[in-house]
């Protein structure tokens, strides 16, 4: 893949945490695509290929990360609740 480079200015008392430049550039590039998917610009799948990870071990940091892979509309979750309800009593006859 190829690469651009970018100066990048971390303020001085980040680097107590002991991260090194290749740890900051690797969270750095891990929050922007997480950002560039949660926004709704990339898919699952490119995300993985960005972060040179598979879709499985990407579904993974989005898990770790806190964020939600599916992202229902509160309409689009009644939905979803509604035919499970509807399955349920087809299920209990």
């Amino acid at each position: 893949m190829t690469e651009t480079t970018f100066e990048v200015r971390v303020p001085t008392p980040l680097l107590q945490y002991g991260f090194d430049k290749d740890e900051i550039q690797r969270r750095l590039t891990e929050w922007l695509v997480l950002s560039l998917f949660t926004e709704g610009h990339i898919s699952s799948g490119k995300a993985a290929r960005l972060l040179d990870i598979t879709r499985a071990k990407f579904l993974n940091l989005l898990r770790a990360r806190g964020i939600a892979y599916i992202n229902y509309s509160p309409d689009e979750l009644a939905e979803e609740f509604a035919a499970v309800d509807k399955l349920e009593v087809k299920s209990e006859k």
